[in-house]
């Protein structure tokens, strides 16, 4: 059987920022590939662009030179409209501090991305319920983030980003904001998605611990990616 082409496909990656009269270089020629169903892991010291390098992937900001190919979309040449749209069905985002919004319930949470489908109520009722199951919180779906552990609202932070079944899930430190075992429980989560649901996962963290639970491991240093960490962070 012949192999399935990559999900992700990275070429020649830069990306730079101006500050004053300076540019700064952020990201250098970054090429690598991410296989569907695949758990990669970004780490490096402060400042070495693992977060720019999720949101260029993520399609929230846009490089300077090169490619990014995702399910085959060539995400670097798409006009804003296109990418907004291109990453509403694409992509599911995981953040450190949940984003959840407060007034609304777990339910409402999760169903906000399904608002932008054409999905009818009953529709979008199944998915935020699926959802909700896949992350064993069908019991506090009713409840608000107020109501629930840190841990709770990022299963419900999770299952939001998991209810459109997207092409890749991004999350930025997704344990940074956890004790140990609600990060435990959270990542033991993330193995599931990979592993049960064949989900991509793409996770910048500072963690070792939560590094280790990934498939793969990627090391960002002063914009150039590496093998093996060049410091420990």
């Amino acid at each position: 059987m012949d192999k399935k082409p990559p999900i992700v496909e990275i070429r020649n990656l830069c990306k730079t920022y101006q500050r004053g009269n300076q540019l700064i270089s952020v990201l250098k020629d970054i090429s690598f590939n991410i296989d569907e169903g695949e758990f990669l892991a970004l780490m490096g010291p402060s400042g070495s662009g693992k977060t720019t390098l999720l949101n260029l992937i993520a399609g929230i900001d846009k490089a300077d030179c090169g490619s990014i190919r995702i399910g085959g979309v060539e995400i670097t040449s798409l006009a804003e409209t296109e990418l907004a749209a291109w990453r509403a069905n694409n992509v599911g985002f995981i953040f450190q501090f949940y984003n959840l919004i407060p007034v609304l319930s777990a339910f409402e949470n999760v169903e906000l991305p399904l608002l932008l489908t054409d999905l009818s109520k009953k529709e979008r009722r199944t998915h935020v319920e699926t959802a909700l199951r896949v992350v064993n919180l069908a019991d506090r779906m009713e409840h608000y983030p107020g109501e629930l552990s840190g841990g709770q609202q990022q299963r419900v932070a999770i299952a939001r980003a998991v209810v459109t079944d997207p092409t890749i899930l991004v999350a930025d430190e997704p344990t940074g904001d956890l004790d140990r075992d609600s990060a435990n429980d959270v990542l033991d989560l993330m193995e599931r998605l990979v592993h049960e649901l064949g989900k991509t996962i793409i996770m910048v963290t500072h963690d070792p611990r939560a590094a280790n639970k990934a498939h793969l491991i990627k090391y960002l240093d002063k914009g150039v990616l590496n093998a093996r960490p060049q410091t420990d962070f």
